[in-house]
């Protein structure tokens, strides 16, 4: 006599369990065991999606941080190209530079043939203590940790950098010296949370 199991072929009940009704109590175990394991992944699924979406909200608060942005790049093959933005990502360079030195993008191409994508850095935060300066911002964010750890601060290797870097250098310190007694602050965070990022390394 056939043992009634739902939910298992007749061919596997006979391959499997030899149609036994303890065969059919163990199927059935199994099933709510695999239910159970389906009901437990997708609650694990379900907070790492909220756990995702947390960090999501994170990232867009640390980008909508009020102040001016600074970033260089070389990937258009051009030159060094200098940008400087607010928080969301509009230019702001037309502040303190004259139009015409302005490409289609309103970045700023360095004319200096050698120049080097630090020295751009060094500038776009010139440009950016400027411009925070004149808009009577207190914050200014870059990702560069050589131009705001170092060569910005006045720590500098003067013998390894060429007279024109040196100088500017010491005119960024000078500036961001003055913005920081009233009270302004240089901070640096990623590239991926920066607005006036280029995206060349990406």
């Amino acid at each position: 006599m056939d043992i009634v199991c739902p939910g298992i072929p007749a061919r596997s009940r006979m391959e499997l369990f030899a149609r036994t009704p303890r065969a059919c109590k163990a199927w059935r175990m199994i099933g709510r065991n695999a239910k159970r394991s389906f009901r437990e992944s997708r609650a694990r699924g379900s907070r790492h999606l909220s756990a995702v979406k947390t960090l999501r909200r994170g990232l867009r608060v640390i980008k909508s941080l009020p102040g001016v942005y600074f970033d260089a790049g070389t990937g258009r093959g051009n030159g060094v190209e200098i940008s400087v933005t607010d928080e969301k990502g509009k230019n702001l360079l037309h502040k303190v530079v004259a139009e015409k030195k302005l490409n289609a993008f309103g970045k700023h191409l360095v004319a200096r043939g050698s120049a080097t994508n630090n020295y751009g850095e060094l500038l776009a935060l010139k440009y950016a203590l400027q411009i925070a300066k004149k808009e009577r911002q207190k914050k200014i964010f870059g990702d560069s940790k050589l131009v705001i750890e170092y060569w910005s601060r006045w720590r500098i290797k003067k013998r390894e950098l060429s007279a024109e870097t040196v100088s500017l250098a010491e005119e960024v310190a000078e500036l961001r010296a003055a913005f920081e007694v009233q009270g302004g602050v240089v901070q640096r965070i990623s590239g991926d949370h920066n607005p006036a990022d280029l995206g060349f390394h990406r």
